[in-house]
């Protein structure tokens, strides 16, 4: 036997800037990171629907913007549907495709995404599999997608049933958070970002925790001074676990930032998209923390300060859904997701996680209990500050 061995290492560098009307003609960060110099001046723009309706100069002003600093811009922008049901669609991201071709993109090019968490996802996988990969330039909208799913390495699209079933880990050229696109958010999606926010805060800074749970009212009432450092503070804390924690993409078996995801990806599902991720994340945190409770990892003091964040934040804490027999087969959808053995992550205090291989399904039902007890009753759902990330991978 014959055997030729290998290893190489990546390097990979993206910022993540902020900022508030990226598109006025004096604005200049865009352009910036567009020309760059190992780059193209040529683009395409897909934009969400719903940010395409609640701004409709916006693609005027795409526009005119790349006329201003001489972008080239082939095609006018794409508008396609935003929301969860766009990753359901292979007719979505084939239409990227179509506007990547048509545009003439190459890998030098840069293909820009303004949306909320659903619409970067899918235009993340059309650019990520169009010449083996283009440049994305991601421009969330949201607060769940500022902070959390549009800063990160993940892409990805439903399929066979399963939430990101197909997709790929590919680093953004950029990230750019633009502020003015929360001002037109309804409250329901301004709520629901929130939760990742309180997840990484319970998993990895109990400072940070102190901070939301001291401004949680006026978080929840879009005060944008808080926000704006809740956003800033949860972004960065995701980026310092990609690029720190040495397994940017998650090829062992610690998952910490899906804390309170295994119960979301199913719900999500259960309900047909009736809760949005974040909601079914707040619904997911409520349940691993009170599992946590009941099998005595957590104690009781820290379980009712993270129950009072999340319903002081106006999120929910129970739903229907969770009564579903198929509810517990999230447990194995989440492994063979992930891959290997089962990891979830508790919680053995605010900011402490735990790993662990084995849920008793026996105590997951009284904690159901628990919330449905206790919350069934609560409201019914239906100058640039600049992150640098930088990671490096092992083959």
């Amino acid at each position: 036997m014959r055997t030729i061995d290998i290893h190489f290492e990546l390097q990979f560098q993206y910022a993540v800037h902020f900022v508030s009307n990226m598109f006025s003609p004096s604005e200049g960060l865009l352009a910036s990171v567009v020309a760059d110099s190992r780059s193209s001046r040529r683009l395409a723009f897909v934009v969400d629907g719903g940010v395409a309706r609640h701004h409709p100069n916006l693609l005027g002003n795409i526009e005119q913007y790349c006329r201003h600093h001489a972008l080239d811009l082939p095609v006018p922008p794409v508008v396609i549907p935003g929301g969860e049901t766009v990753k359901n669609n292979q007719s979505y991201w084939e239409e990227i495709h179509s506007l990547i071709d048509r545009a003439r993109l190459c890998r030098q090019s840069c293909l820009v995404a303004v949306g909320g968490g659903a619409l970067l996802d899918v235009a993340g996988f059309a650019a990520g599999t169009a010449h083996r990969g283009i440049r994305l330039v991601r421009v969330p909208t949201t607060v769940l997608s500022q902070n959390d799913s549009g800063v990160g390495v993940k892409n990805g699209i439903n399929f066979f049933g399963q939430k990101n079933y197909l997709g790929m880990f590919a680093p953004p050229f950029a990230v750019i958070n633009d502020e003015l696109f929360l001002h037109t958010l309804d409250d329901r999606d301004w709520r629901s970002g929130i939760a990742e926010a309180i997840k990484v805060a319970l998993v990895k800074d109990p400072v940070f925790f102190d901070f939301l749970a001291r401004e949680a009212e006026a978080i929840r009432n879009r005060d944008m001074s808080p926000a704006a450092e809740m956003i800033f503070r949860c972004a960065q804390l995701h980026l310092e676990h990609i690029a720190g924690n040495g397994d940017p993409f998650e090829r062992g078996a610690s998952r910490p930032l899906d804390f309170g995801h295994w119960a979301a990806h199913k719900l999500e599902s259960i309900s047909q998209n009736r809760l949005r991720h974040g909601e079914a994340v707040a619904i997911g945190i409520a349940l691993d923390s009170t599992y946590s409770h009941l099998a005595g990892f957590l104690n009781p003091g820290d379980w009712r300060r993270i129950m009072d964040v999340i319903t002081r934040m106006g999120l929910p804490a129970f739903a229907p859904e969770l009564l579903d027999d198929r509810l517990l087969d999230g447990l194995e959808d989440f492994r063979v997701h992930l891959g290997g053995a089962l990891t979830i992550m508790l919680l053995q205090g605010i900011g402490r996680g735990i790993e662990v291989g084995h849920v008793d399904s026996g105590l997951m039902k009284p904690a159901i209990r628990t919330l449905q007890k206790s919350y069934a009753a609560e409201r019914d759902v239906s100058g640039h500050k600049t992150l640098n990330v930088d990671l490096q991978t092992q083959f």
